[in-house]
């Protein structure tokens, strides 16, 4: 009888053991289920990295608070989702690690996705951009060629960096220097000051920075043609075809048109909008 009494014990200790073991299990695969990468449900977060120094696109406004044209579209696209939008002013240097980590679900700042579809999942392109140079209106450059023997600033980590370094090097080859710095608002105060001869950077941030100074700088002719897009961790191609409907259905709704023209006075057009 005790034999048999200690067989059930024994029995029914196990089941019980068992029970917590799938139990734990279970609570296991939800968790990992759940902590799946981006805002890929209602009510998420959606963190944006972006250089809080790239005027039109994002910056700090009059008023200490963060804006510009890519800014208040991605707010408009998050509502469109039901995701809560984060700003986190990011080290643009540091950008390819914080997306990588998860500490950010995209970079959406003006961002160039020519040379950059191996590193990232885009959403659809919907700005066309181009690389040109901005030089002083009283340099007496007139062409590219004129930038020999000449200092060029740049940004560090951008797609003018990276078209000077590639399809341009024949033409950086020409330059006294190719400099970089952290922001395009240094360079062009280095520019002003005349401690380089001429900028390197994007269509819209020479716009930008002719429309607030129309009679000091000019443009030469475009480096390159490429197009802006929003780049989210390789493989996270869900949450990039969501921003990309609601960026297509923001258009249909002449959201977008209206965007364009509340900016351009910095140098946004809508005749520039691809998507």
């Amino acid at each position: 009888m005790k034999k048999k009494l200690l067989a059930l014990v024994v029995a029914l200790t196990t089941l019980a053991f068992s029970a917590v073991l799938l139990a734990g299990c279970s609570g296991g695969s939800e968790q990992a289920a759940d902590s799946g990468n981006g805002a890929d449900a209602q009510g998420d977060t959606f963190t944006l990295g972006f250089d809080q120094g790239y005027p039109p696109y994002g910056y700090v406004g009059d008023d200490g608070e963060f804006t510009g044209f890519d800014l208040e579209l991605a707010k408009a696209v998050c509502e469109k989702n039901g995701w809560e939008l984060k700003l986190e002013a990011i080290d643009w240097d540091a950008k390819d690690a914080l997306i990588d980590s998860g500490s950010i679900d995209c970079i959406w700042n003006g961002f160039t996705m020519e040379g950059r579809e191996d590193n990232y999942t885009f959403s659809d392109p919907y700005m066309m951009n181009e690389q040109v140079v901005v030089v002083k209106a009283d340099s007496g450059i007139a062409a590219l060629d004129g930038l020999a023997d000449k200092i060029v600033m740049t940004q560090v980590d951008s797609a003018a960096l990276d078209v000077l370094e590639g399809d341009q090097a024949d033409l950086a080859s020409t330059f006294k220097e190719l400099q970089t710095i952290d922001t395009y608002n240094s360079a062009f105060m280095q520019l002003e000051s005349g401690m380089v001869d001429a900028v390197a950077c994007d269509l819209s941030i020479a716009a930008y920075q002719m429309a607030a100074k129309p009679d000091a700088y000019v443009q030469l002719d475009p480096l390159s043609t490429e197009n802006y897009a929003v780049g989210f961790k390789k493989g996270n191609t869900e949450m990039a075809q969501k921003v990309t409907d609601a960026l297509k259905q923001l258009d249909d709704e002449g959201f977008v048109k209206e965007l364009c023209d509340k900016y351009a006075d910095q140098g946004i057009t809508y005749d520039n909008w691809v998507l």
